[in-house]
């Protein structure tokens, strides 16, 4: 038969054996002994939690990551869109992360939802579209005050998506097809200009050294001639005939005073 200071000494035993808990690195142990919260947490490594008197919270301090449901959002300029976030977290204070609140996630999470729909409820869809890192800066900033009193950390907010309307959807393609429509006619205009201003250079270097357009002229029979055509086409200048129009306008303006010249001498 088992004496007593025997069974005495396996239950201390089986007791402490079940006393010892083991903290990972990325854990730690907040103690309440007799209701009292205990000077700091404790861990990594091996720990002693003698039960009942003491009872042991454990906390992770690896970053979390915790995404807010899609929420409908009225912007500035009022269009209607469902957006989601992804927000970052961890704890720096284990006591503070248990004493403080109840659940940090549950809570973490309600103060995304509301502070998403109130600031993204104060910028128009372009600025939300076009400069959403600073829209995620304001969102870690205010989450990250308002969580600092329960010891956590918010690393970083993104906007994970944006959901738009199909008439928006249609009605910013139409945009950038007038955009790009913009862009190709400018383009255009441009090209017209520079060729414009190609041909009133090569007409004034032109006009500097006439001999040059006879050189062209030869220029331009060469090539014609090379394609082995039936027809040749060649360029005659619009001062030739103006010249003709001149000296025919001379020869008939000599031409009526000979003829009216004996009918003056008649009577």
């Amino acid at each position: 038969m088992i004496s007593f200071p025997v069974i005495a000494i396996i239950i201390v035993a089986l007791y402490i054996l079940s006393s010892i808990k083991i903290l990972t690195e990325y854990e730690r142990g907040v103690i309440f002994r007799l209701g009292r919260l205990f000077e700091r947490a404790k861990g990594p490594g091996v720990i002693l939690v003698f039960a009942p008197i003491d009872r042991m919270v454990r906390i992770s301090l690896r970053q979390e990551a915790l995404e807010v449901p899609p929420q409908d959002i009225i912007t500035r300029d009022n269009v209607t869109l469902k957006v989601n976030a992804v927000i970052f977290l961890r704890v720096i204070d284990p006591r503070r992360a248990v004493v403080e609140v109840s659940n940090y996630v549950y809570q973490t999470s309600q103060f995304a939802q509301t502070t998403l729909r109130s600031v993204l409820g104060e910028v128009e869809l372009d600025e939300l579209l076009a400069h959403r890192e600073k829209i995620n800066l304001r969102l870690q900033t205010i989450l990250d005050q308002h969580t600092d009193p329960w010891g956590v950390k918010v690393a970083n907010v993104e906007v994970k998506q944006v959901d738009l309307p199909e008439t928006m959807l249609r009605a910013m393609a139409k945009q950038a097809e007038a955009e790009r429509e913009k862009r190709s006619k400018i383009i255009h205009a441009e090209g017209e200009f520079s060729a414009a201003q190609r041909l009133v250079d090569a007409a004034r270097l032109l006009a500097e050294e006439p001999v040059s357009v006879q050189l062209r002229y030869l220029q331009t029979l060469t090539e014609i001639g090379v394609e082995k055509n039936t027809t040749v086409v060649f360029p005659v200048p619009i001062d030739v005939f103006s010249g003709m129009h001149e000296v025919l306008a001379k020869i008939a303006g000599g031409g009526g005073s000979t003829a009216k010249a004996p009918a003056t001498n008649t009577p």
